[in-house]
């Protein structure tokens, strides 16, 4: 769904001082590819060039060296951006940033509206959209009305209306409380695993990389680590190294290896943790 070839961006400034162009390069050489169906999470701290690495997967942004391609389009031939964007719709960290409507299914309606789609299409797709989202009881509602949670949801919603095959996710629960990122995370893994569309989550919550069927760690402009959840946080050392943290239980594994108790590197999930510390308590009898 989303090919990368030795992409590369330069971020380019003017010092409004001496006129002098700065150069900073935010990718280096990014190969990467994301299947259809897939769940894949880009972990890094901030300034790694996850986020820019996201807006090229909707030619938000546009390659300073290499290619990206979306479905097999050049997000670099202006005329494929109309399809690319109607293939893959983005969602924000700040949802207050998308809003434009008073009315909750205004807001949902307003991008298929633009896209010329037909009233009573517009009105299906909107009561649709709404209810996968759990927001249908909310569709006379203002969107100021709202909590973060709801809104990030309606947000979801209001990219669902156009029909995409991808779901980009920029850092969605940067900005919510544990309820609110709770709701958000649920929403996108039911729109994954039952409504199979292609997710690509940014974020820098553990626990939410941690749900993924793939993790991707970017640093620097770079990609580090890649693999499932599990290949990736097994490397407690490496990811320190670069400033994130790993889920709480694989920190517990790993002090208790670190105290000689033969835990499994792979842990991440509380009831994982149980099984391993039970089964350890076994041998311990034998």
């Amino acid at each position: 769904m989303i090919e990368t070839k030795n992409l590369s961006f330069i971020y380019r400034e003017e010092d409004m001082e001496s006129g002098e162009i700065k150069e900073e390069k935010v990718l280096k050489d990014i190969n990467i590819e994301i299947e259809k169906g897939s769940f894949t999470a880009i972990l890094g701290h901030n300034g790694s060039g996850k986020s820019t690495l996201a807006k090229h997967f909707n030619a938000i942004l546009l390659p300073s060296g290499g290619k990206v391609y979306v479905k097999g389009m050049d997000t670099a031939d202006e005329n494929n951006i109309f399809n690319i964007r109607q293939s893959a719709g983005m969602v924000f960290q700040n949802p207050d940033n998308q809003m434009v409507a008073a009315l909750v299914e205004d807001e949902v309606a307003f991008a298929p509206e633009n896209l010329g789609v037909e009233p009573k299409e517009i009105r299906r797709r909107v009561d649709e959209c709404l209810e996968i989202v759990n927001m249908t009881k909310y569709a006379q509602s203002s969107p100021s009305k709202l909590s973060g949670g709801q809104k990030q949801r309606v947000a979801i919603a209001s990219v669902l209306a156009m029909n995409p095959e991808i779901l980009i996710l920029d850092e969605p629960t940067a900005m919510l409380d544990p309820k609110g990122r709770s709701e958000v995370i649920k929403t996108i893994k039911m729109l994954n695993e039952e409504k199979d569309i292609t997710v690509v989550l940014i974020t820098h919550y553990m626990d939410e990389a941690a749900q993924a069927d793939r993790t991707v760690v970017i640093d620097d402009g770079e990609i580090v680590l890649d693999g499932t959840p599990k290949e990736v946080f097994k490397n407690v050392e490496k990811l320190k190294s670069l400033g994130l943290d790993v889920p709480q239980v694989t920190e517990l594994a790993y002090e208790l290896r670190k105290m000689g108790i033969e835990i499994s590197d792979d842990v991440l999930t509380v009831d994982e943790c149980f099984d391993e510390i039970i089964r350890i308590l076994g041998e311990t009898k034998r």
